[in-house]
């Protein structure tokens, strides 16, 4: 079982957020119809002013189940790091399509993994079970958004929070 092996708690969880996207991604015009996203752009875009990251609005939500079926070979090869920061840059800051096999695989060779090899993983779905346990445990713990802190045990901070929300939940548990 996942939890036994990669304890939810203890790591960054490769996490399906909109499992419903189709294949080829869908327009943020069409998913979140009627919903003014320049409010959510603007506070993403203070958070990562604050930590020197540069977000680009999207038009695409990809469909992130290849490329989190990817980031978990990169983790079996010691490259999930490396994998998982190169991939938040070609998705948020480039605003490439991670759905994409050569986004993938071009992602997957600048963080030190073969191209190909790679690609072979997704194609095989080895990862899709781990997927669908984060899935089953995000749901669990009531995960509606990402990312996701669990603190303690019990606290939840959902999204990209200023630092002074981590720091409240923080003196709550001296």
């Amino acid at each position: 079982m996942l939890k036994k092996e990669y304890p939810i708690e203890d790591r960054w969880v490769s996490y399906e957020l909109h499992p419903e996207t189709p294949p080829a991604g869908m327009l943020l015009s069409e998913r979140f119809a009627g919903r003014d996203l320049a409010p959510f752009y603007a506070q993403l875009r203070a958070r990562g002013d604050e930590l020197g990251l540069v977000f680009k609005e999207q038009t695409l939500l990809s469909n992130s189940r290849m490329a989190l079926q990817a980031s978990e070979y990169a983790r079996d090869r010691g490259f999930y790091d490396a994998f998982h920061e190169n991939m938040f840059r070609a998705y948020l800051s480039q605003a490439k399509d991670i759905g994409d096999p050569q986004v993938i695989a071009a992602v997957a060779e600048a963080s030190g993994l073969d191209g190909e090899a790679t690609l072979e993983s997704v194609r095989d779905e080895r990862y899709a079970p781990r997927l669908t346990n984060a899935l089953r445990e995000g749901r669990q713990l009531g995960l509606t958004g990402i990312p996701l802190f669990v603190i303690n045990g019990k606290y939840k901070v959902v999204g990209a929070q200023p630092a002074e929300i981590f720091r409240h939940f923080l003196e709550k548990m001296k």
